[in-house]
């Protein structure tokens, strides 16, 4: 055998070339540093039940975006509010599933963007806001911007305000307050100037509110675990009996009270000092 094929022999071989799928599979995974038993350790993948709910709740927004320019806003708003059941059930099922990671904190996020900033802002626009001209888009533009800040600020003062309130009107609050007034609205056909003004009012008083830094209560310390008083469940009952009768107008009332609960208690915090 001569030097130069012993020499060939000797050299490392080249790996083979990987095939495309593996390859989109390796450089497109998820890699995080999470603390388990106490150890730092780096987590590759992605937990897929509480992100699947995460997915749907930004399904919906998108679908309340297309129907919206496709005239059907009862559809646009009846899906906002299912993204807000959905948005409500994602972090939940994470927590009782022990599937919580950064990476479903940072998709709920921007999920929350499309489904209660973009969406709402852009169906109130399209049904009548844009009747106003420039003002109307202005008023849409500031309550996305203003759900883009509330989302920015929630995200950094997890773990630093007390979990009992939320600081500023919670994105979901205000977006189901947008979206039951364009139902509420839409299904009586109210189109007078006077509606037109109302709506540039409810927009532009909810972006404002997500802002501001008046303390809505949070509910997240009521015991849904322990046991309840029977009235609790048969008021539940009625609650939903109240709402099918007139759906649109009974969760504007409903959201509208929780808006202006807000100011009102922070009125009187004001007076009695």
């Amino acid at each position: 055998m001569s030097e130069d094929a012993g020499k060939r022999e000797q050299e490392p071989r080249e790996p083979q070339d990987e095939d495309l799928a593996s390859a989109f599979m390796r450089e497109s995974e998820v890699v995080e540093e999470a603390v388990e038993d106490g150890k730092k350790v780096r987590r590759r993948g992605i937990y897929l039940l509480p992100n699947l709910f995460t997915t749907s709740a930004l399904f919906s927004g998108f679908f309340a975006v297309v129907a919206a320019l496709n005239g059907d806003f009862t559809a646009a708003s009846v899906a906002i509010f299912i993204a807000m059941v959905l948005d409500g059930l994602d972090g939940r099922v994470a927590r009782l599933t022990n599937t919580q990671s950064e990476f479903g904190a940072e998709y709920d996020s921007l999920a929350d963007m499309i489904s209660f900033g973009m969406a709402p802002g852009l169906v109130a626009f399209t049904w009548i806001l844009q009747d106003i001209g420039k003002t109307g888009w202005v008023v849409a533009f500031l309550y996305v911007a203003c759900a883009a800040l509330r989302l920015a600020r929630f995200n950094v003062q997890i773990g630093s305000v007390d979990k009992k309130w939320f600081i500023g009107l919670p994105s979901p609050s205000a977006a189901a307050l947008v979206a039951a007034s364009v139902w509420t609205f839409h299904s009586f056909d109210a189109t007078a100037l006077g509606f037109k003004l109302l709506m540039l009012l409810v927009v532009g008083a909810a972006g404002i509110l997500m802002v501001s830094n008046i303390r809505y209560y949070s509910f997240k310390d009521v015991d849904l675990k322990g046991p309840v008083p029977f009235v609790a469940l048969l008021a539940i009952v009625l609650g939903f009996v109240v709402i099918s009768i007139e759906p649109s107008v009974m969760l504007l009332l409903l959201f509208g009270t929780y808006v202006a609960s807000g100011p009102t208690m922070a009125l009187m915090r004001k007076l009695k000092t």
